[in-house]
């Protein structure tokens, strides 16, 4: 069974999809700007971005405020 979450807009979508929005929408550099964490300005790459926002929840919760923002 399906767990349905109506008031999460979030819900059903992966970290790296998010990460592949804001890169596309932003670049790197914007990205570092608006949110200044060491894996946007040094050295980025999904796949690093992903292993610190996984493990980081301060980080994570600016990612997906940005992303929410952002539409």
């Amino acid at each position: 069974m399906e767990n349905h979450q109506p008031n999460n807009p979030l819900h059903g979508l992966k970290l790296a999809e998010i990460m592949e929005f804001l890169v596309n929408q932003y670049g790197w550099e914007e990205l570092g700007k608006r949110i200044n964490i060491k894996c946007f300005t040094q050295d980025p790459s999904i796949r690093s971005s992903l292993k610190f926002l996984r493990k980081t929840p301060w980080a994570r919760t600016k990612v997906e405020k940005l992303f929410l923002d952002s539409h």
